[in-house]
């Protein structure tokens, strides 16, 4: 006989390119050792089939997250957020980065669920991401004491529109590692072993990332998330250059221990401005982008990119002699534009020096959100 389930009061919704469960602090265990087992239960995992049927998981990386929300812990915060990959066919629940698509959500809730009180007109929400203990405006409309979800904005890999919602990551850099450039270096060469010496960035601002440069893994750089899962050496080969970059910027000591360790860093393969066929079948023309990527996140191939991911791209393709740097479009002004699967995405960052070094000053971009059910959730 099964033991009764709990219910947990929760909202659902969706951030960006993302969807996941809210839960206000107060309402779980003070005891955070229980988090994992009800995070793990509500999202149905682990489900060897890959679907997470007996949870609210969608089967993909970017569809089984949980928010947790609750008063500040950083004195220029308004509110703290913790972020909770939930592995989909795995046991395991992976704390070690932030989601920045579903902080477009975060602001909205703490206003909707009376956390902050804002008057109506533009509000100001600082953020205070626990995972990587870095600080992000959100910027969003407010009416009747509410956030507005209503608007004409359309963010590529999301049907429809909605009301914008500014994202400022404040000084980005060294949100993983403690440094914007981990070796201290903008290029690095790895040698693994059955592959040999591959080049790559690695690279840490709002989560670390490693990047390649397609070429280099014998692919044009315009590939669909299909066309990547269908080639499982590939995603294996990958999978080694993400595991042997951990190890480069000291995120894991060890190969094996990077590979346990699936959320971060992400890895990216990037290529020149091309030709490129989205998701829903549209067609992006070169002069549509400035740089094109691929990303790997939890294992999968993105549909999409992660915004942390985005945004340590655009960082990376302000540091001269990086990968992306090389690879990017140079005769540019204004976002840098991601030609992705899902179509283009656009993204800004500021980095400047100072006392000889490089900084990640601030890195924004706009997603939209909408609040999908509230009620209780059992775990």
């Amino acid at each position: 006989m099964h033991a009764r389930k709990t219910r947990y009061r929760a909202v659902f919704a969706r951030g960006g390119t993302s969807k996941a469960l809210l839960f206000h602090l107060a309402d779980l265990p003070a005891d955070r050792a229980q988090w994992d087992a009800i995070f793990l239960s509500a999202m149905g995992s682990p489900d060897p089939y890959g679907r997470q049927l007996d949870g609210m998981g969608g089967g993909l990386s970017s569809l089984s997250k949980v928010c947790v929300i609750g008063p500040p812990t950083h004195p220029d915060a308004e509110v703290d957020y913790s972020f909770a990959q939930v592995q989909v066919q795995e046991a395991r629940v992976d704390w070690s980065g932030n989601c920045g698509n579903m902080l477009s959500a975060i602001g909205p809730f703490a206003v909707d669920e009376g956390l902050l009180g804002r008057a109506d007109g533009e509000a100001a929400v600082r953020i205070h991401n626990t995972n990587t203990k870095k600080l992000i405006v959100a910027r969003f409309a407010v009416a009747g004491g509410r956030s507005v979800e209503q608007g004409e904005l359309v963010i590529p890999g999301v049907s429809g529109r909605g009301a914008p919602v500014r994202l400022d990551f404040l000084d980005p850099g060294g949100a993983s590692t403690g440094k914007l450039l981990p070796t201290g270096r903008v290029r690095d060469t790895l040698d693994i072993p059955g592959l040999g010496r591959i080049d790559v960035s690695l690279i840490d601002a709002a989560n670390a990332c490693v990047f390649v440069a397609a070429e280099a893994l014998g692919l044009r750089g315009n590939e669909l998330p299909g066309e990547l899962e269908a080639d499982p050496a590939l995603l294996q080969r990958l999978a080694a250059i993400r595991a042997h970059g951990s190890v480069a910027m000291g995120l894991a000591a060890t190969p094996e221990e990077a590979v346990a360790r699936r959320m971060i860093p992400l890895i990216a393969f990037v290529s020149a401005p091309q030709e490129a066929r989205t998701l829903s079948g549209e067609t992006l023309a070169a002069e549509q982008g400035d740089l094109v990527v691929r990303m790997i996140s939890n294992g999968q191939p993105h549909r999409a990119l992660p915004v942390t991911g985005s945004l340590c791209t655009a960082v990376a393709a302000a540091l001269p002699g990086s990968l992306p740097h090389a690879l990017a479009r140079q005769a540019r002004s204004g976002p840098l534009r991601l030609s992705m699967p899902s179509g283009v995405l656009n993204v800004e960052a500021q980095v400047e020096e100072c006392d000889g070094a490089l900084r990640a000053v601030q890195g924004s971009f706009y997603r939209t959100t909408r609040r999908l059910f509230e009620g209780s959730v059992y775990a």
